[in-house]
Parts: C-alpha cells; structure tokens; sequence
C-alpha cells in the first residue's frame, strides 16, 4: 500500500518528504519495526513516542506520523503530523489492515463486570451454530478456534485491526469483543464499524486511570455514542446508567432485566450449584450457569442473538449447551462434599454479586468462606470497599494478596483492613501468602461449606515486584483438595 492512499483519507496538518512510497507494515512499538514501516509516535500515559523516532528509524521505518515533526530531519525519511496521532492511528490501521469491520460483524461488550462471559459465550454459541466467528476477550483471543494469547482487555489499535484482519481473512462472519473503557478513552476502537453494542452495569473501577467515576461512565458512553445507524445497543435496564449510556446513540434500542420491564426478561425458577431452571421471555431453559449476575449476562446474549437474526427457540436450545467461561464462578468440589468457587470478582460490586448467589443457593446450610485481596499499582479506594462486602457477605473472610505488582502486598492489606471496625476484624485472618491462605481455607472448611476463592479467575500468574510467577487458583484448591 502507498502512503498517499493512508493519508487520503485521514489528512495531516503537515507532511515532510515523499508520500509516494510503499508502506509495509504500521507500529507504535519502535521495538516491533521493520524496514519500510510507518512508526506512530503516541504520548502515552507512561512513555512518549517520540522519544523513540531515531530507534524507530535506525530500525528500518520509512514514515514518521508524528505531532511534532524533529528538529532534524533524516534525509529518505517522510514525516507526516496530526494534532494528535492518539485520534488518527486506530484509523490508518483500519485502512492499512483492509477495513475488516467491513467485512465481518462486531459486536462489541462493556461495562464493569460480565463483558468476558458475555463475548466468549457469544462465540461458543455462534461457533456451535456452524459460522465462523472470532473472539477478542481479557482471557484470550480467538480466530475461528485458533488461540492468540492476550495481554490487556481491549489491544493497541494496531494489534487489534491485525487481529480482525486476520479474522476477516480466515473468512469470519462475526467477532465478538470486550470494549474496555482504556480503549475508548485512548481511541483503541477509533475508525471500526459495530454492528452492535452491550452494555452491562457500571460500578466503581479503573478511577486510578480515569480519576473520576463521571470520567469512566463517559468513556462507556462514548462507545455506544458511536454506533452507526443500524447498528442495535442491548443495555440493562436495572443499571440506573443503562439509559444515560443510550442518550446519544442512532442505534436500534433494546433493553433486558431480571427485574424490571425490558425487551428481555427472565426469572428464576430454581437453582443449584450445578445450574439454573429458567424462564426467558416466557419459555423454560435450564443452563449450567448460577447466580441471578448470570441470569442477565444469559439475558443480553440471548437479546443478542435474536438481534442478529437467530430464531428465540433456537437461542435457548444453544444458551442450553452453553458453560461457564473458565474463571467465572467455577466450582470445584472436594471428595467429602467442600464445594470451591473460583471466580475473577475483583471490584466490590462483582464481589457483592457472587456472594449474594453463594449465599442465596447456601441458604445457611454450610458456611460462606472467602478468601480474596486487591490489586497493586491500581485504584486503592475500592481496597477497603471489597473488605467491607467480603465481610458483609461471608461467614469467614481470609485476606491476602492478589497481584501486588509493585506494592508490598501487606501494605495492600492494611489498605483493606482500613475499611472494618474492630467487630468485623474478628472473622478476618490475613494471610500474606496466596497458597497458603488458599490452603488454609481448604483445610478448615467442613463438608458443606463454599469457599470463595475471588480476584484472579482465569488467570495463572502472579505479578510480585513486576515479575509473573506461575500461579493457579484452580491448581492450589485442587492439591488442597486431593485431587492432583
């Protein structure tokens, strides 16, 4: 592709050199360029690009697309400036990597909690309907079947565009994709084209980057002010931000709840930890998922579904065969009837949720035990915020570390600690040590107790001082157990 058909469509404010040339590839990782590409300089929110444009060219780039143009200019090299080359790249990736949106249908899924049950259950479902879809989610992307391990939510607008090129390539008809709200507020989705949008709930999360809970309700509110005419937004309509989120939008409107009137509405009729018996529009299905939070992320993929033309009973017999996504409210139950949760709640509303459904299906029977802690290097408001649901909502609460990334994990704790009275403090042990409070759990719950074992999920690491080390919550509660 030549750069003039890239700066045709989205015009520079100045261009210095030839334009004429053939461009081979695009990046915003000066790392990741080879010869005859285009580097974005981006300011970021922890390094500026343009402090890498001589490694970028040294590397072999041909094209700088800058907001400020270097003092000195490297003989053979083409500048292009934008104001800000954060509101462009998504879009000259879009162009570069063939328009893919245009060729396949995106949907896309934010909110606080149920985006990755949401986007992969979408993609069993169609995937099990016969098309060829992909899947670009927290816990791993996928064309058509194929893994391509992720490292955020929502990729870079470069990698992304790639990634749905290639799903378009492989001859997918869908993509299903959780939209953070980094990625709208940083222009990550800029320049593609949604067939559709979910929104989920909003709750307290990520204010260590947005700052301000309005900052971060608007960032969702931007994507859905997006959507194209004829596109349809699915939002839930218990979530008092559900209709601020569609002020704006041209899209087809429709709503689901568990609770309220909606397009899509479903009650319990009974559940279990092995699943539910629902009703959905009036009509009966029973699925293998639990909780009344998984009664709506049911109700907005179904919603979905009819929306892109799949027949009601259809959607129900499929929702039938559909399972919990790995890390979401899994259970692993002992030989002597100790039943372990495993489940990435990791905001004091997501926590709140579990252990309601814990709770509602428990009916006092056995005791609720929790064992959960809070991220480092992130929004420390929620710490004592989770403590407080954790010991609002459990019968046992042992705290400990999550990922601590850079923080001294006790430090983390005594942050969380910082939200009881002496009187709640009474049912908390702390436990530094992951494995062992997992352990610790395991060992003295009884035959019929739940354990809750929240924050990490799919997840199977640990970050400690900025290092990854192997870490499973699934592998800890099942040595624990016996049953490896």
């Amino acid at each position: 592709m030549k750069l003039s058909q890239l700066i045709n469509v989205c015009r520079p404010t100045n261009i210095v050199g030839d334009i004429e040339i053939e461009i081979t590839g695009i990046e915003i990782d000066s790392r990741l360029i080879k010869k005859g590409n285009i580097f974005v300089a981006m300011r970021g929110t922890q390094v500026d690009g343009h402090t890498f444009i001589a490694k970028a060219i040294e590397l072999g780039a041909k094209t700088i697309v800058c907001e400020e143009i270097p003092s000195a200019i490297q003989k053979g090299i083409t500048y292009i400036q934008y104001e800000k080359t954060e509101n462009v790249v998504g879009l000259l990736a879009t162009i570069f990597f063939g328009n893919p949106t245009s060729r396949l249908k995106l949907i896309g899924v934010t909110g606080t909690n149920g985006k990755t049950t949401i986007a992969t259950v979408l993609y069993n479902m169609f995937r099990r309907m016969g098309y060829k879809c992909g899947l670009c989610s927290t816990v791993c992307n996928y064309i058509n079947g194929e893994a391509v391990p992720t490292e955020c939510t929502t990729p870079d607008p470069i990698t992304l565009n790639r990634l749905l090129g290639q799903m378009a390539d492989a001859g997918c008809e869908y993509a299903f994709m959780e939209v953070s709200s980094h990625s709208v507020a940083q222009k990550r989705v800029g320049g593609l084209i949604f067939a559709g949008g979910i929104f989920t709930n909003l709750t307290r999360d990520h204010l260590d980057y947005h700052k301000t809970f309005e900052n971060y309700r608007d960032a969702k509110k931007a994507f859905f002010d997006s959507l194209p005419k004829g596109a349809f937004a699915i939002i839930n309509a218990e979530d008092k931000n559900g209709a601020f989120m569609v002020q704006n939008t041209k899209a087809k409107i429709k709503t689901y709840s568990t609770r309220t009137a909606a397009d899509f509405k479903a009650k319990i009729l009974e559940e279990s930890f092995e699943g539910m018996n629902l009703e959905i529009n009036g009509k009966e299905v029973c699925v293998q998922f639990v909780g009344r939070f998984n009664v709506s992320n049911l109700l907005a993929i179904y919603g979905t579904a009819i929306m892109m033309g799949i027949e009601p009973q259809e959607a129900l017999i499929q929702l039938s065969a559909m399972k919990p996504v790995n890390g979401r409210f899994e259970t692993i139950r002992s030989q002597n009837g100790i039943t372990a949760i495993v489940d990435y709640a990791h905001t004091p509303d997501a926590l709140k949720n579990v252990l309601g459904t814990i709770n509602e299906v428990l009916k006092h029977h056995g005791l609720c035990w929790t064992v959960c802690g809070a991220g480092g290097n992130r929004d420390k408001g929620k710490r004592p915020l989770m403590a407080q649901e954790a010991v609002k909502n459990s019968d046992r609460v042992i705290i400990t570390s999550d990922n601590p990334r850079f923080e001294e994990p006790q430090e983390i704790i005594n942050d969380m600690l910082g939200g009881l009275t002496e009187k709640q403090r009474q049912k908390v042990l702390c436990i530094v040590d992951r494995r062992e409070a997992i352990r610790t759990a395991c060992m003295m719950a009884h035959p019929g107790d739940v354990i809750l074992v929240a924050g990490k999920g799919h997840e199977d690491y640990q970050i400690i001082q900025g290092v990854k080390h192997h870490f499973d919550d699934h592998e800890i509660i099942q040595e624990a157990f016996g049953l490896i």
